[in-house]
Order: C-alpha cells, then structure tokens, then sequence
C-alpha cells in the first residue's frame, strides 16, 4: 500500500493509532471507581466523591525529569522514565498532605518508536498503579524535525486532594522542632545537566563504564534509579501522628532542584530557620563520587543534588522518636539530619 502523505512527512497517523490501541490493556491497573469513560476522549473524567470530605482542597502539579533523558537515549532504558515522573509528582504534593488522584502525561517526539512508547507507559502505569493514582488521559504529539533523531521529551500533571483543614502548610513549625530526613535512590530527577558533565566530560566515563566504587554497576544503570515516591508513605505518616488536631508532622519538603538551601525554605514560617547536618546521614556512592572527584564547590553540591535524601520532615521534637521508628519500621531509610532555630526564613548546611 502506498504510503501516505502524512507518514512520508514524518508523522504515521495509522502508527500512533495501532500503538494507541494498546493503552486500555497497559493502563486497567491505575484504574480507580472515581474514573469515568475511557482513555482516549477529548478530557479525562474523574467523579470526585465530595462525601469524603468537608472541604475538599484539589493539589496540583506538573513537571518533566530534565536531562535524566539524555541517560535513557544513551542506555536506550525507557522503563524507568515514567515512574520517575509519577513519583517525582506524587511527591510535589504529598508535602501538601495531598492524596493523588489522577495523572495525565505528554510525550512529544520526532519519530514514534512502537517498543519505547510501550516502555514509557508501562512505567507511567506502574507509578500510577503504585500510589493509588489513575492515569486518565495524555498527549503524544510527532514532530519530525523538532528533535534529535531517537530523542523526544515527556512531562506530566497531577490532581490530587487534601481536607482543607489537615493541609500541611507549615505555620505550626517553631524553633526546637526537628528534622528527619527520608533517604534517597539517588540523584532522582535533578541535578543531570552537572551529573553528566562530571561524569562523561570530566571523568571521562562511558554511560556503561563500570565504576568499582558503586559495586561494579555501570554508571548509566546508577544515574537511571528510579525517583523514589514517598506518597504513601506521606499518607500513613499524617494518618498516625496527624489524626483531628494533634500536629506532630508540621512540615515537607521534597528535595529537588535547588537542593535543601532552596526547598525547604518553601515551607518554613518568616521567624525560622532549618540547620541541616551534613554528617548525620550515609550519604551514597554516587554522591561521594561526585563531592570527591567533581571540583564543585561544596556549598554548591548541596543546593545542586539532594546528596542523599530525597524529602524532608520536620516534627515536633517530643515526638521525633516515634515518627523515625515508624518510618524505619516501613524499610524506608531515615535519620535526625537537623534542627529548627530562630531566623528569617532560611536553611543552610554545616
């Protein structure tokens, strides 16, 4: 059959609607009872039930994973870039108190590859499926010419809710109150652009060239751990200590670009300021790597990467005990990484 005009320009309609055919399959587990329709409509439908709640806030965000892609093309692994960006989501909220609803993807690319599309939804689903989240609805534009042949870009949004009343907001935290830090797979989903220059400019490494100091694996495989989601673990944590009035988790901060001196202000009260204790974790390999061997200046290590932890939660102190013991009791890595003292509104490491 004669090829069309369309597909001899770059864009396979008849593709894209074959490898489309397979979504239902590929997203029946992210489904929730609150989703209506099917994938594929002009919107994705989501019944809120209000009945769960007093007064329903919705929590919103959208993000991408930046030059983590570039990891994906030279390893050619696309079953990890999904989950990242699910779980990099999930977590934007979760520091809100926020349960995750539904996500909604886009992909946009030069050409469509059948087998990597299939990867990247597979990894969208399985995020979903993991933090209870559906997957409702996306975008995948093909634009030949627009990208580097067998490169495209993905980003997503997340809705989730929290009653107004238990959002996390941060005005309860106060000097005295403590840091515990939740550990980190490793770089996540930031940090890449200077990641990569240490890595293959500077150290002159090979995307699978095996490092001895990460136990042999390659670095391509390193860099490409998945973005861990401390949504549901978030959830539990505000169900234990945070039932009706009592407070003791005050406060969150996903640990993304910027590091801690940048996110973690975003939640602390004008008159406080976090010290962060750059000693009190088990910073991993890759991180150590980076601090030794790159020619970055420290300061700026912690406001690039997040060095080992991933998220911040800052508790009552007559209570941190308990909260640490709980976390750990769920195999989540953790430790008492600082304090809050007195100040303006910022957070520096020492």
């Amino acid at each position: 059959m004669k090829q069309k005009a369309y597909a001899r320009a770059g864009v396979d309609i008849d593709l894209g609607n074959r490898v489309k055919a397979t979504l239902p399959q590929l997203l029946a587990s992210t489904h929730r009872p609150e989703v209506l329709g099917k994938v594929g409509g002009f919107g994705g439908l989501f019944a809120l039930d209000v009945k769960k709640y007093r007064e329903p806030v919705l929590v919103s965000s959208t993000d991408g994973v930046g030059t983590k892609l570039k990891l994906a093309f030279a390893m050619d692994r696309h079953d990890t870039i999904g989950e990242d960006l699910v779980n990099h989501c999930v977590d934007d909220i979760a520091v809100l108190g926020a349960e995750p609803l539904f996500f909604l993807d886009y992909i946009g690319t030069g050409s469509l590859k059948p087998r990597v599309f299939t990867e990247l939804i597979e990894g969208f689903a399985r995020g979903c499926a993991r933090n209870r989240c559906a997957l409702i609805g996306g975008e995948t534009a093909q634009m030949p010419g627009f990208y580097q042949p067998g490169e495209y870009d993905v980003s997503g949004t997340i809705v989730g809710v929290v009653e107004k009343s238990r959002m996390l907001d941060g005005r309860r935290i106060k000097p005295g109150d403590v840091v515990i830090g939740l550990a980190s797979s490793g770089l996540h989903t930031n940090g890449y652009s200077l990641a990569r220059k240490i890595f293959f400019e500077k150290l002159k490494l090979k995307p699978k060239s095996r490092v001895a100091a990460l136990g042999n694996r390659t670095i391509g495989d390193e860099l490409l751990k998945v973005h861990v989601s401390y949504g549901p673990l978030v959830q539990a944590l505000l169900k234990k200590f945070n039932p009706a009035k009592a407070r003791i988790v005050k406060g969150l901060a996903h640990i993304t670009g910027g590091g801690f001196v940048d996110n973690i202000p975003r939640v602390l009260p004008g008159n406080c300021d976090v010290v962060i204790r750059k000693e009190s974790w088990d910073m991993p390999a890759i991180f150590q790597m980076i601090q030794e061997r790159g020619g970055v200046p420290e300061v700026e290590l912690y406001q690039v990467f997040n060095m080992g932890i991933g998220m911040t939660v800052i508790v009552a102190a007559e209570r941190a005990g308990a909260v640490l013991n709980f976390i750990k009791a769920r195999k989540q890595k953790a430790w008492v990484i600082g304090e809050v003292i007195r100040g303006k509104g910022v957070a520096r490491v020492v």
